[in-house]
């Protein structure tokens, strides 16, 4: 049986190496402006860290793996290796995919959502700034994709390992050849796509869904015309960041 202290361990210093790298990267190489980054508000973003670390160590780990050890059927022998791996990464993409639609279009979810856009900055703590009760919901959703799919363990965390990573990698502020961005941006989600879903109207805000690749969009006819400019404002339309108490209470308030 795997040992879920040993997994969270090897995650934890995964994500943890990916940020600080992109950190360091977007501060050198930034896309935009870095000087517009309080520190009060790199501050604030890293708060959610620990809340949500404390939540995959109570939450996410236990119920996708007792999940995946409650599955529906049995998978054939012939049905692993690689290409069993990558089928459980598309599915489980793809689920995040019209997760995180639904996270905008069903308004309880928004209102856990909306912490996470309210932030007027784009950098790779951005990445970090998840209410935990948007965290909670995806992962007990996610459950019956891991049971109705027979989804191993094993591959759900290698998937979150590899959605931190690019979560990471698409929030950042780390400016990249243009030539380069565009092909990678034909595959994966790059920071100019997700730059766009941050954008401060309303028509980008609901757009651009993807999380790890970016074909989903275009197959769902969800991808934004508008391209990334400088001076974009980041945010939710007509609306201004919080304080962080006032975040982690903004869904419960009524609004």
């Amino acid at each position: 049986m795997l040992d879920i202290s040993d997994i969270i361990e090897y995650k934890g210093w995964i994500v943890a190496g990916v940020f600080l790298l992109l950190f360091s990267l977007e501060r050198i190489f930034p896309a935009a402006d870095v000087c517009n980054h309080p520190v009060r508000r790199i501050v604030k973003n890293l708060s959610f860290w620990p809340v949500n670390i404390g939540l995959s160590l109570a939450v996410i780990l236990p119920v996708s793996y007792g999940a995946a050890q409650n599955s529906l059927w049995l998978r054939p022998e012939w049905f692993s290796g690689m290409a069993a791996l990558a089928f459980d990464i598309l599915i489980l993409d793809l689920f995040l995919y019209f997760w995180h639609r639904a996270a905008h279009e069903i308004r309880f979810f928004w209102r856990f959502h909306e912490v996470h856009h309210l932030d007027e900055h784009l950098d790779s703590t951005a990445a970090i700034r998840f209410h935990f009760g948007e965290i909670f919901f995806a992962t007990l959703v996610r459950a019956f994709v891991i049971i109705f799919f027979a989804l191993p363990f094993s591959s759900v965390v290698l998937f979150e390992i590899l959605v931190l990573a690019f979560t990471l990698f698409h929030h950042s502020n780390m400016a990249l050849p243009a030539r380069f961005e565009k092909t990678l941006s034909r595959v994966i989600i790059t920071p100019s796509i997700h730059w766009v879903h941050h954008h401060a109207v309303r028509k980008d805000t609901d757009s651009n869904y993807g999380t790890i690749f970016s074909f989903w969009d275009r197959l769902f006819c969800s991808k934004s015309e508008t391209q990334r400019f400088q001076g974009m404002k980041i945010g939710v339309e007509g609306k201004q960041d919080l304080p962080f108490i006032k975040l982690l209470l903004l869904p419960f308030r009524s609004q």
